[in-house]
């Protein structure tokens, strides 16, 4: 039996469970299940986690440099050449010198990547139906601009210390 994962209902984290640190461990609950169920879902295009978001930053028929994919993508360049190379070897990206700066190793989709780009777009999309769909309307907005103004000043300490 082949069937898709779906969102099910499970206990929600109450503050109890959480103790004074509820904010925290919420997020890294939701981090935790997210990412698992992301997991899932990306095993169906033949991907891992990670790699769905390198192939969404990528824009078809721009090519960009391996330190500015690490920066968008908040990791260190080596994490996004191993993440490449796995890329390259199911022929989704090509990667190539820079034509004025050798040193630079830029990135560019294959007419595979693009398609596999569209795949990964239309699994966020399905779980952000499902995920919208399982929660009041009045509470999308609110708990949207809450969820970034947490990431926002997240990325941003996170940039200080790096």
């Amino acid at each position: 039996m082949n069937e898709r994962p779906s969102l099910v209902a499970s206990a929600p984290i109450t503050i109890q469970d959480a103790g004074e640190a509820g904010l925290v461990t919420s997020l890294l609950s939701i981090s935790k299940t997210t990412r698992a169920f992301l997991s899932l879902l990306l095993t169906e295009i033949d991907l891992h986690p990670g790699q769905d978001q390198l192939l969404h930053r990528l824009v078809p028929g721009q090519p960009v440099s391996v330190s500015a994919l690490a920066d968008q993508l908040a990791v260190r360049p080596s994490t996004v050449s191993k993440m490449l190379d796995r890329l390259i070897e199911k022929q989704l990206v090509n990667r190539s010198s820079n034509a004025t700066d050798a040193r630079r190793t830029m990135v560019m989709l294959t007419p595979a990547g693009e398609a596999a780009r569209d795949n990964v777009r239309g699994l966020w999309d399905r779980l952000e139906t499902e995920l919208a769909g399982a929660l009041p309307e009045a509470d999308r907005q609110p708990l949207l601009q809450a969820l970034q103004q947490i990431d926002g000043l997240l990325t941003a300490k996170l940039r200080r210390l790096r």
